[in-house]
């Protein structure tokens, strides 16, 4: 089954290149199926290419998938046309009594600060609470991951001496867990960021879970026990190229910045960058969307209730 966008939105004439499975507005009203509605957070700069790369995942499963694209009231993206955002986003006083199946939210450029600096915290912090009581599973990206971790568990970041920015093999740890059911016992996820969250925390929260972790880029997934809240402290939304327009954006502004590890052949930026996260990615948000959001959420969207510790 495919996943429905708005009628215009831009992903759609790049999905349709790449033969990936969609559906609009118009024609899926015609169906008599209850779809999936997921709300997307959208916290990065890039907007229109962060749409892009989580509905490319979203569409890659046999359910039907609504989406909902969310952006901050309290700060305003100056990256993303102001008239696509009109079009294609709402904020949170729009959708603040509607309930979801699901919610993804990105993670943002804005690592190096404490949360509480950040513009639009507040904002993000009830946008969190809103998760706990009217979304069955919350998916959290990179530094999205890392506010979801501080915010509703206390878990604090630190701040690295360089930025872990490549490529890295990650270790499976919870073998027969929902959301890595079909891994491999090694798989490579892009990681880029300056912080990190630390497992001797992680594992001082008895509702959570790490269940993936790496030597080189530390913990790469972590979860509450009962699939509600997922964290991802990687990108394997990202396209082939996405890390290598980090590098060069960065070698431009004269940012110190090393070559991403694991990603270009023989760690020539001259050469193309070797893919070897696609297919985990796919796997793991098919994954969330059968066993933490289809297999558990109410077919009426108002019977989703708060958060039970109950085992996954």
């Amino acid at each position: 089954m495919p996943v429905i966008i708005p009628n215009d939105l831009p992903a759609r004439d790049t999905l349709a290149r790449e033969n990936i499975f969609f559906m609009d507005e118009s024609q899926a009203f015609r169906q008599d199926i209850r779809p999936l509605e997921i709300a997307i957070v959208n916290l990065m700069p890039t907007k229109i290419a962060t749409e892009t790369q989580l509905i490319r995942l979203l569409g890659n499963t046999p359910l039907q998938v609504r989406i909902k694209l969310i952006t901050t009231e309290t700060y305003k993206s100056k990256n993303t046309p102001e008239e696509h955002l009109l079009s294609f986003y709402s904020g949170f006083s729009d959708i603040k009594d509607l309930k979801f199946d699901g919610m993804i939210i990105t993670g943002a450029p804005v690592e190096k600060l404490e949360f509480s600096e950040v513009d639009y915290w507040e904002e993000l912090v009830q946008i969190m609470d809103y998760s706990r009581t009217h979304v069955t599973s919350t998916l959290h990206i990179c530094w999205g991951a890392q506010a979801g971790l501080y915010h509703h568990y206390g878990v604090p970041k630190y701040l690295l001496r360089e930025k872990i920015f490549g490529v890295f093999p990650q270790r499976v740890l919870v073998k027969g867990n929902n959301l890595l059911k079909g891994f491999d016992d090694v798989f490579y996820v892009p990681h880029s960021r300056y912080t990190e969250v630390r497992r001797k925390d992680i594992d001082q929260i008895p509702e959570l879970v790490v269940l993936a972790d790496s030597d080189q880029s530390g913990v790469c997934i972590a979860a509450s026990r009962n699939g509600r809240q997922i964290f991802l402290t990687g990108h394997g939304e990202y396209d082939p190229l996405t890390l290598s327009t980090e590098y060069n954006r960065d070698l431009d502004q004269g940012l110190p910045i090393c070559i991403p590890q694991n990603y270009y052949c023989g760690d020539d930026p001259a050469q193309e960058p070797i893919v070897t996260w696609r297919g985990h990615a796919n796997l793991l948000y098919y994954n969330w969307l059968n066993y933490s959001v289809y297999q558990a959420t109410p077919y009426n969207l108002n019977e989703i209730t708060g958060w039970q510790e109950e085992a996954w």
